[in-house]
């Protein structure tokens, strides 16, 4: 990373000139990557949320938390 650029502009200012200055063909790729970045971003939170509800589901699926929430 560039960081005399850095220090004059944000990450996604950087970010943006760098792909201005890209050659046309390697766009695919830059674009590629964007993808997968947003993919793995998803997937890490929806395992994060999987986990959570697997540590919790011991405590949601009682008797007494059924009893708790029956009024609601």
């Amino acid at each position: 990373m560039n960081f005399v650029y850095m220090k004059n502009m944000g990450e996604r200012d950087y970010i943006v000139e760098e792909i201005k200055s890209l050659p046309e063909p390697l766009l695919g790729e830059v674009i590629d990557f964007i993808e997968f970045l947003k993919t793995k971003n998803k997937t890490e939170k929806l395992e994060t949320l999987n986990l959570a509800e697997s540590s919790l589901k011991k405590d949601w699926l009682s008797p007494e938390e059924d009893l708790a929430w029956q009024d609601l």
